[in-house]
């Protein structure tokens, strides 16, 4: 295995590509937008991510990754493009079917086939396979196939890809070890191989287990607010339990993946996923409650200052924020929104403004991600300008007041 095609140059597959071409692999990076290939051509990446420019910049001067829009023979292939969900919450799978056509002409003799993407279970084996073999060319016999999911934090990428143990998915265990072979190469984290189907359920579990215990923590946080108690209090105390950890609540769950891979299992197995919808449910209607928070201390027409816009703390990531929603729920209620994050750098629909401009002129304070910056503001300060009714912590940051 010395060269290697990687289809789809996101959060994933760019990471992915410069890290294998770091560990000795020639390296084809594949992407269909034209803007992304030219940023890169100039050795800068898309998105934000640590240490991700410098080994970007090595990779490239060493004319060990090259850029293209188009596949092409390899000796490893890697599929690493989005699959979100539709409207009606099914899986997306257009982009994964169309990586996979891209590259069938190319799959030859002996050629391995990853795919990272998350996707549905039997995905890889009834939707990625067919697409794959031939005739004269099947799966397991003419060519490997494997599924390994990311599994990483955004903000830490680089050595998570790294450090960070890896589930293999097979479709014999001849793929499952050319795929431990080629990982092996880059990635120092234990290497666990399984078939396909136990490496697709075993992703989506992971952040179905998430999603879940994050919406028990919200739940508990609305029983607290009802009984005028402070579910930081009520969290905290009981995580004192030597078998109890229970997540922090919050605005909602953003993200691409614990907001989204649930609705995989849901839409497979629906009369199975009553939790997993419950939870779904839940989460997704923090921001209307978030909002209604707002509407409780101030009136229509109020200012607000929205402390965040990320969906996480101390990134610019902005996909499928919740602090988005309560944002556009503020504007849709008629409040005049004042929006602040140091880490984002362009707004979806609104303007962003300085922090002190921000509070400066507003009525009341909404803490929606916990940057580090805001985590450094003086609670005492900002109480004795909002008083503790105008401050409405999502994330339990300010000491002493309610969510």
């Amino acid at each position: 295995m010395k060269h290697v095609c990687v289809v789809g140059l996101g959060y994933i597959g760019l990471p992915t590509a410069v890290l294998a071409a770091a560990g000795g692999f020639t390296v084809t990076g594949v992407d269909i937008d034209p803007s992304i290939l030219e940023s890169l051509r100039e050795g800068r990446a898309h998105f934000s991510e640590p240490e991700l420019g410098s080994v970007l910049s090595e990779v490239l001067s060493q004319g060990r990754l090259t850029l293209r829009s188009t596949p092409c023979p390899a000796d490893v292939f890697i599929i690493a493009v989005p699959t979100p969900i539709n409207e009606d919450k099914s899986a997306d799978l257009t982009a994964a079917t169309e990586a996979a056509l891209s590259i069938e002409e190319h799959v030859r003799p002996g050629s391995l086939v990853i795919v990272e993407s998350t996707v549905p279970p039997t995905t890889i084996e009834c939707l990625v396979l067919p697409l794959l073999e031939r005739p004269d060319r099947i799966g397991g016999r003419d060519f490997h196939l494997a599924y390994c999911p990311e599994r990483v934090l955004p903000g830490n990428i680089m050595r998570e890809l790294v450090n960070n143990d890896r589930v293999i998915g097979g479709l014999d265990r001849k793929s499952a070890e050319a795929a431990q072979a080629f990982y092996r190469r880059f990635v120092s984290g234990k290497i666990y191989l399984t078939d396909l189907r136990t490496a697709e359920l075993v992703k989506l579990a992971e952040n179905a287990y998430r999603d879940v215990n994050i919406a028990f923590a919200n739940e508990i946080s609305l029983m607290a607010d009802r009984l005028g108690l402070s579910v930081w209090d009520v969290i905290g105390l009981a995580n004192k339990h030597p078998r109890v950890n229970i997540l922090s609540p919050g605005p909602g769950v953003g993200g691409h993946c614990v907001a989204v891979d649930p609705w995989f299992l849901i839409e497979w197995s629906p009369d199975i996923s009553k939790l997993t919808a419950a939870a779904r449910k839940l989460n997704d209607s923090m921001p209307e409650y978030v909002a209604s928070k707002v509407g409780s201390a101030v009136p229509s027409g109020s200012k607000i200052a929205c402390l965040g816009a990320a969906y996480k703390a101390n990134v610019g990531d902005t996909r499928g924020s919740p602090a988005l929603q309560v944002i556009y729920e503020l504007e849709r209620r008629g409040y005049e929104v004042h929006v602040v994050d140091p880490h984002v750098t362009r707004g979806n629909g609104f303007s962003l403004q300085p922090l002190d401009k921000a509070l400066e002129v507003a009525d009341c304070v909404v803490l929606l991600v916990d940057h580090k910056e805001f985590r450094e503001l003086d609670a005492g300060d900002l109480r004795r300008r909002f008083g503790d009714g105008k401050m409405i912590d999502t994330r339990g940051v300010w000491a002493d007041t309610q969510f």
